[in-house]
Protein backbone atom coordinates (compact mmCIF):
# COMPACT_ATOMS: atom_id res chain seq x y z
CA UNK A 1 0.00 0.00 0.00
CA UNK A 2 1.20 3.51 -0.81
CA UNK A 3 -0.06 6.55 1.06
CA UNK A 4 -0.55 9.82 -0.77
CA UNK A 5 -0.31 13.37 0.46
CA UNK A 6 -2.94 16.08 0.12
CA UNK A 7 -1.18 17.81 -2.75
CA UNK A 8 -1.19 14.59 -4.83
CA UNK A 9 -4.90 14.03 -4.13
CA UNK A 10 -5.82 17.64 -4.90
CA UNK A 11 -3.89 17.57 -8.21
CA UNK A 12 -5.72 14.36 -9.10
CA UNK A 13 -9.15 15.82 -8.23
CA UNK A 14 -8.91 19.33 -9.68
CA UNK A 15 -6.52 18.74 -12.58
CA UNK A 16 -5.29 22.34 -12.46
CA UNK A 17 -1.70 21.43 -13.26
CA UNK A 18 -1.61 18.99 -16.15
CA UNK A 19 1.93 17.72 -15.48
CA UNK A 20 1.19 17.03 -11.81
CA UNK A 21 -2.20 15.52 -12.69
CA UNK A 22 -0.48 13.10 -15.08
CA UNK A 23 2.04 12.08 -12.41
CA UNK A 24 -0.68 11.61 -9.79
CA UNK A 25 -2.85 9.68 -12.21
CA UNK A 26 0.02 7.42 -13.31
CA UNK A 27 0.94 6.79 -9.68
CA UNK A 28 -2.60 5.73 -8.86
CA UNK A 29 -2.98 3.61 -12.00
CA UNK A 30 0.43 1.99 -11.44
CA UNK A 31 -0.67 1.09 -7.94
CA UNK A 32 -3.75 -0.58 -9.34
CA UNK A 33 -1.72 -2.46 -11.94
CA UNK A 34 0.68 -3.64 -9.27
CA UNK A 35 -2.29 -4.60 -7.07
CA UNK A 36 -1.16 -2.04 -4.53
CA UNK A 37 -3.83 0.17 -2.98
CA UNK A 38 -3.38 3.91 -2.74
CA UNK A 39 -4.15 4.90 0.84
CA UNK A 40 -5.93 8.16 1.74
CA UNK A 41 -5.81 8.94 5.45
CA UNK A 42 -8.47 10.91 7.32
CA UNK A 43 -5.92 13.70 7.77
CA UNK A 44 -5.35 13.94 4.02
CA UNK A 45 -9.09 13.86 3.38
CA UNK A 46 -9.72 16.56 5.97
CA UNK A 47 -7.05 18.81 4.50
CA UNK A 48 -8.29 18.10 0.96
CA UNK A 49 -11.81 19.27 1.83
CA UNK A 50 -10.36 22.47 3.28
CA UNK A 51 -8.22 23.11 0.17
CA UNK A 52 -11.09 22.40 -2.23
CA UNK A 53 -13.37 24.78 -0.29
CA UNK A 54 -10.95 27.58 0.57
CA UNK A 55 -8.50 27.59 -2.34
CA UNK A 56 -10.66 26.35 -5.21
CA UNK A 57 -14.03 27.70 -3.97
CA UNK A 58 -15.80 24.40 -4.63
CA UNK A 59 -19.32 24.17 -3.28
CA UNK A 60 -20.36 21.54 -0.77
CA UNK A 61 -22.19 19.51 -3.43
CA UNK A 62 -19.04 19.34 -5.59
CA UNK A 63 -16.91 18.27 -2.63
CA UNK A 64 -19.42 15.60 -1.64
CA UNK A 65 -19.34 14.28 -5.21
CA UNK A 66 -15.52 14.25 -5.26
CA UNK A 67 -15.24 12.39 -1.96
CA UNK A 68 -18.02 9.99 -2.94
CA UNK A 69 -16.09 9.25 -6.11
CA UNK A 70 -13.05 8.37 -4.02
CA UNK A 71 -15.14 6.03 -1.88
CA UNK A 72 -16.25 4.19 -5.02
CA UNK A 73 -12.84 4.14 -6.72
CA UNK A 74 -11.28 0.69 -6.81
CA UNK A 75 -7.79 2.16 -6.77
CA UNK A 76 -8.21 4.06 -3.50
CA UNK A 77 -8.43 2.79 0.05
CA UNK A 78 -9.71 5.39 2.48
CA UNK A 79 -9.12 5.22 6.21
CA UNK A 80 -12.35 4.47 8.10
CA UNK A 81 -14.63 4.43 5.05
CA UNK A 82 -17.81 3.90 7.11
CA UNK A 83 -17.08 7.11 9.06
CA UNK A 84 -16.50 8.98 5.79
CA UNK A 85 -19.80 7.71 4.38
CA UNK A 86 -21.58 8.81 7.57
CA UNK A 87 -19.80 12.16 7.42
CA UNK A 88 -21.00 12.83 3.88
CA UNK A 89 -24.55 11.79 4.75
CA UNK A 90 -24.69 14.18 7.72
CA UNK A 91 -22.64 17.03 6.23
CA UNK A 92 -24.61 17.43 3.01
CA UNK A 93 -27.65 18.68 4.97
CA UNK A 94 -25.87 20.34 7.87
CA UNK A 95 -24.58 23.83 8.62
CA UNK A 96 -21.70 22.25 10.54
CA UNK A 97 -18.19 22.03 9.11
CA UNK A 98 -16.95 18.93 7.33
CA UNK A 99 -14.26 18.56 9.99
CA UNK A 100 -16.81 18.46 12.82
CA UNK A 101 -18.94 15.91 10.96
CA UNK A 102 -15.88 13.74 10.39
CA UNK A 103 -14.68 14.07 13.98
CA UNK A 104 -18.10 13.05 15.30
CA UNK A 105 -18.47 10.09 12.94
CA UNK A 106 -14.94 8.87 13.65
CA UNK A 107 -15.39 9.24 17.41
CA UNK A 108 -18.69 7.30 17.34
CA UNK A 109 -17.00 4.48 15.44
CA UNK A 110 -14.28 4.43 18.10
CA UNK A 111 -16.83 3.98 20.87
CA UNK A 112 -17.09 7.53 22.20
CA UNK A 113 -20.44 8.21 23.85
CA UNK A 114 -20.20 11.88 22.78
CA UNK A 115 -17.86 14.56 21.48
CA UNK A 116 -17.44 17.67 23.64
CA UNK A 117 -17.30 21.03 21.89
CA UNK A 118 -17.61 24.78 22.31
CA UNK A 119 -18.89 25.10 18.72
CA UNK A 120 -22.58 26.09 18.52
CA UNK A 121 -22.95 24.61 15.02
CA UNK A 122 -21.25 21.33 15.91
CA UNK A 123 -23.43 20.77 18.97
CA UNK A 124 -26.38 20.26 16.60
CA UNK A 125 -24.66 17.17 15.21
CA UNK A 126 -25.43 13.69 16.56
CA UNK A 127 -23.67 12.88 19.83
CA UNK A 128 -22.03 16.28 20.36
CA UNK A 129 -22.34 17.99 23.71
CA UNK A 130 -21.65 21.63 24.50
CA UNK A 131 -19.28 22.54 27.28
Amino acid sequence: MLGIDTNVLVRFLVRDDEAQFEKASKLIKRGVGAREDVFISLLVLLETEWVLRSRYSLQKKEIVEAISGLLHASEARLEDEPAIEETLFIWKDSAADFADCLIGAHNRRRGCRATATFDAKAVKLPDFVIL
